[in-house]
């Protein structure tokens, strides 16, 4: 079929729930990707860094089939082979002490929520019912009702109530409004160390050290999403590792399994997982063997192959590329790693005109937030790769 066939089935049977751009895409190997026309692009979304190991990544593509040809799903009621050394890997290489797995990044949310609150009951001594949690504004954690119920964009939140009630929002990066934000039924501060959705909104030096120690000081529990920014897309395997900081929970998920299948995990201390016990949360594919062994080689892929140092060293030439582009329109250029936001001022025409321009190019960007552009290629992109794509960024953008 031609591409506009596939769209008008899409258009007719589908939710219109997004708004993609009008690629069809059919075949995936490394950074690129190719429509049913047979024309290539490079992916410099990543899926939203679920892929950060390159699509198709051979090594996990190898370990899913074979474990596919095995065991699939036990649920947890039984034990089984692939679990006990996710748990093992996971703690050594986070230095995590226990591991809750899920599927999606929004049922890890929703896991921490729930634990939070009730060490909150049981350790800390919170009135029950009276928990309550901070978090930041304009951040984005899932779409579940809970998760929308503390989001301050009006497009997750119209006409989606009533909500959930329990969360408080405070500014991202102030950590004096953190301190003042905290009561005695404060059971947890839960943050994206760096806000992806949001337009790659990085906090102040120093920002994610000062909200530790405030914890530390009132006693509450330290959340970190790191769904997006974690597992070396920001050149470090944690984003919270850029300040040398450890969080009490830590969220993973997208490129846990790089891109093949629904994987995420709660990392924790003993004391906050350890409120949880049997029947009280779970999940029937939650911790599944065929999670468990694609999880694990994902894992290895980003460690082994080095993706976490090369998207350090690659995403700073591709930042120092962005940043020499001569356009008045254009506010600023800003990253960590390979999670980059090119921000326009708003009397540009919006960002979405300049990614329809780079789908033409051959590359693939999606807008946020309407003035920005986020580029997140794959971690397996080399300086040779963003030669080319910065070939063909540079006219576009300089427009």
């Amino acid at each position: 079929m031609k591409p506009q066939e596939y769209i008008l089935i899409e258009e007719e049977f589908g939710a219109h729930n997004y708004k993609p751009l009008d690629v069809v895409l059919t075949r995936g190997e490394g950074i690129w990707v190719w429509d049913v026309e047979g024309k290539r692009y490079l992916d410099c979304l990543s899926a939203y860094s679920a892929v950060n190991q390159g699509h198709c990544n051979q090594r996990i593509m190898d370990a899913m089939v074979e474990q596919a040809k095995k065991l699939t799903l036990t649920s947890r009621a039984f034990r089984n082979d692939q679990l006990g050394p996710l748990y093992k890997e996971l703690c050594e290489l986070t230095r995590s002490h226990k591991v809750l797995p899920m599927n999606s990044g929004a049922e890890a949310v929703e896991t921490a929520i729930k634990a939070v609150r009730k060490w909150g009951y049981e350790i800390k001594g919170v009135p029950e019912d009276k928990a309550e949690i901070i978090v930041c504004r304009n951040n984005f954690h899932g779409r579940t009702i809970s998760i929308i119920s503390f989001s301050t964009d009006p497009t997750s939140t119209t006409h989606f109530g009533p909500f959930t009630p329990g969360f408080k929002v405070i500014e991202f990066g102030d950590a004096d409004a953190l301190e003042r934000a905290i009561t005695d039924n404060t059971v947890a501060f839960l943050v994206e160390p760096i806000q992806g959705e949001a337009g790659v909104i990085i906090p102040p030096d120093g920002y994610l050290r000062d909200v530790r120690r405030i914890c530390d000081d009132k006693g509450i529990v330290l959340i970190f999403d790191e769904i997006q920014t974690g597992l070396g897309r920001t050149g470090k395997l944690l984003a919270e590792e850029h300040e040398g900081v450890e969080a009490d929970l830590t969220l993973i998920g997208k490129a846990l399994s790089g891109g093949f299948y629904p994987v995420s995990a709660v990392l924790s201390n003993t004391e906050v997982l350890g409120v949880l016990k049997p029947g009280e949360h779970g999940s029937t594919f939650g911790g599944n063997p065929l999670a468990c062994a694609v999880a694990r080689t994902a894992l290895k892929v980003l460690v082994e192959d080095g993706l976490v140092e090369n998207a350090a060293a690659v995403g700073e030439y591709f930042m120092e590329g962005l940043r020499r582009i001569d356009n008045p329109k254009i506010k600023e250029v800003r990253g960590r790693g390979l999670l980059i936001g090119v921000e326009f001022h708003n009397d540009a025409g919006g960002a979405r005109q300049y990614c329809e321009k780079l789908k033409e190019a051959g590359l693939l960007c999606k807008e946020t937030h309407e003035t920005i552009i986020r580029f997140a290629p794959p971690l397996v992109i080399t300086r040779e790769d963003i030669d080319w794509a910065l070939e063909r960024i540079t006219p576009i953008l300089s427009e």
